[in-house]
Parts: structure tokens; C-alpha cells; sequence
């Protein structure tokens, strides 16, 4: 039996089924990623488990019991919101210590917890600093703190980094990842970023109108996606005589498929290509090695596995 289970979960707002029908089982220990465009169903899903949102039918199961009939606030689940909602009038250690407090633990437990919990998210020298003294990442691990403190039979991440810059995402992506790896904590992520999910899950839930399009490991998913809509969102594609190619599988070779390079962008680690062929237009990703590359106007011969 699965530690979470999810079935058969709708959601209705008058005639529009904001969740249709989704069935998911979640191991423990398993790190699953909602992922999904813009209202796809993936917060009302997590809404759902919180408990924040009543579903309209279906079933949440947690260690095999009915999730539904158990108030919020007794679920035993950590949430970190996109917000961070840390208290701004209390410390990096109050802030952490809150949930713990509320639940009745002494004092001296508490303190232990806390300063365990900071040390795991890297923050054991801030215990007596503000918010408002912390950079956009180290609220983040505030709030990471908050939620693993209590201890949580389910770590709930509601697009959790969206707030940070490109390359400090990229560095919390890693350290959220150990993080969950030491703790253990089941854990349900929604984001929109495609490479995030893929970065961090051990499965990625593929939403869109309400429906799960596909899910599987992120490698399986990318690689043999179920549906059109898969293959386009989780980053960019080629479809090419009825198959489906994805930009960094395609080489320019001596033979194949004829083209002209139309648009040539320099992205730092690799070259990113728009190429004109009889099958449409093909775009082609190129790592930067340091070798000449084709050039705009450039007549090319494009090759990819099973087409040489």
C-alpha cells in the first residue's frame, strides 16, 4: 500500500473541473513533482492534501487513512508557500521554533530541535537574526526549517523558489535535494519549472486541464514522452516526419537531413539553432566545445539516432 494516495480527486468551481479525476500513489521517502502551466490543477491538488481546499469527490489516503476527515491543522504536514509567510517580528529561531510551540513541546526540546533543524539547512549562525536582515535564500531555508522541524509525515513545496534569481535557484535546487535526501521526508513540490521538477523529483506528475498527462521518472518522461503536450512542455522539440526529436539529439553531420541555418545564439555553455528544412523549421542545441560552428546562411546536414 502506498503512503499517499490520491484517487479519483476532483475538484469542481461551478461548471470548471479544476481537478478531473487525478489518481497518484506517492511511496514514502519519494520526492513527486506536480508540474504543469499556469492553472493545470497542481495548487488545488496540494490545496486538496493541506486540506485548505475541499475536494468535490474522490479520496486522500495517508498511511491508509482518510486523510479528509482529519482537520488541517492535525495532518502533520509541513507546507512551505512561495511567500515564505515568515513572521517578521520574530527571529530566525522563533520563526522555526512556532509550530513546535503550538504543539505544546518544552522548551528545551525545542531548542534542540531548532537549532538541529537550522544547522541541517545551513543556518546554525542566524538563530537570532530578523527576516529582514536575510537574503531571498536564506528566508527560503528559514521557511524549509519551519516546515521539517515539526517533523512532517509529508513536506509540502508550493512553488518554493520561484522568488530567488536564476543562479541562486539553481544552487537551492541542490541543497534542497540533499536536504530531503537526509530527512527522508515524503515530499510533494508544484512547480511550472520544467527543469526544476526534473532537477529534484524522483517522479514528475505531468498536469494539464486538470489531468495527469503523464507520470513516470522526469529521464522517462523527457525521453518517451506520453502525449504531444509532454513532449512540448518538458522543454523544446522537433517533430520531424511524425517523430518527435529533441534539439540536443540532432548533429550537424555529412549527410541527412538537408537545411540552412536560418538563426544562430550563443547561450554561454552551448549554441542554440533554428534551421530551415523541407520538414519545417528544426531547432538544434550544440554544446559549446570551442570548435567553429556553422554560421547564419550556413547550408547544413542535420543527423539524429535511427537517421544517418
Amino acid at each position: 500500500m502506498a503512503f499517499l494516495e490520491l484517487e479519483k480527486l476532483t475538484k469542481s468551481f461551478g461548471t470548471h473541473n479544476a481537478v478531473d479525476g487525478l489518481t497518484l500513489s506517492v511511496e514514502k521517502g519519494e520526492f513527486v513533482a506536480l508540474l504543469g502551466p499556469s492553472g493545470c490543477g497542481k495548487t488545488t491538488t496540494l490545496q486538496m492534501i493541506a486540506g485548505f481546499v475541499e475536494p468535490t469527490s474522490g479520496a486522500i489516503r495517508l498511511a491508509g487513512k482518510d486523510l479528509l476527515a482529519i482537520k488541517p491543522a492535525k495532518r502533520g504536514l509541513g507546507i512551505v508557500f512561495q511567500s515564505y509567510a515568515l513572521f517578521p517580528h520574530m527571529t530566525v529561531a522563533e520563526n522555526v521554533g512556532f509550530g513546535l510551540e503550538m504543539q505544546g513541546v518544552a522548551a528545551a526540546e525545542r531548542t534542540t530541535r531548532v537549532g538541529e533543524t537550522l544547522e541541517l539547512v545551513g543556518l546554525g549562525a542566524f538563530t537570532t537574526r530578523f527576516p529582514r536582515q536575510l537574503s531571498g535564500g536564506q528566508q527560503q531555508r528559514v521557511a524549509l526549517a519551519r516546515a521539517l522541524v515539526i517533523r512532517p509525515q509529508i513536506l509540502l513545496l508550493d512553488e518554493p523558489l520561484s522568488n530567488l534569481d536564476a543562479k541562486l535557484r539553481e544552487g537551492m535546487q541542490i541543497e534542497l535535494r540533499q536536504i530531503q535526501r537526509t530527512v527522508g521526508t515524503t515530499t510533494i513540490l508544484v512547480t511550472h519549472d520544467q527543469a526544476e521538477a526534473m532537477a529534484l523529483s524522483d517522479r514528475i506528475v505531468v498536469m494539464n486541464q486538470g489531468k495527469a498527462e503523464q507520470i513516470g521518472p522526469p529521464h522517462e518522461a523527457y525521453e518517451r514522452p506520453a502525449t504531444p503536450f509532454v513532449a512540448n512542455f518538458l522543454g523544446k522539440t522537433n517533430l520531424v516526419n511524425g517523430v518527435t526529436v529533441r534539439p540536443e539529439r540532432i548533429s550537424f553531420a555529412a549527410s541527412g537531413l538537408a537545411g540552412t541555418v536560418r538563426t544562430r545564439i550563443f547561450q554561454g555553455n552551448h549554441w542554440l539553432y533554428q534551421v530551415d528544412t523541407a520538414s519545417g523549421l528544426v531547432t538544434v542545441i550544440r554544446q559549446n566545445t570551442g570548435e567553429a560552428m556553422p554560421v547564419e546562411g550556413d547550408a547544413v546536414q542535420l543527423a539524429w539516432e535511427g537517421r544517418a
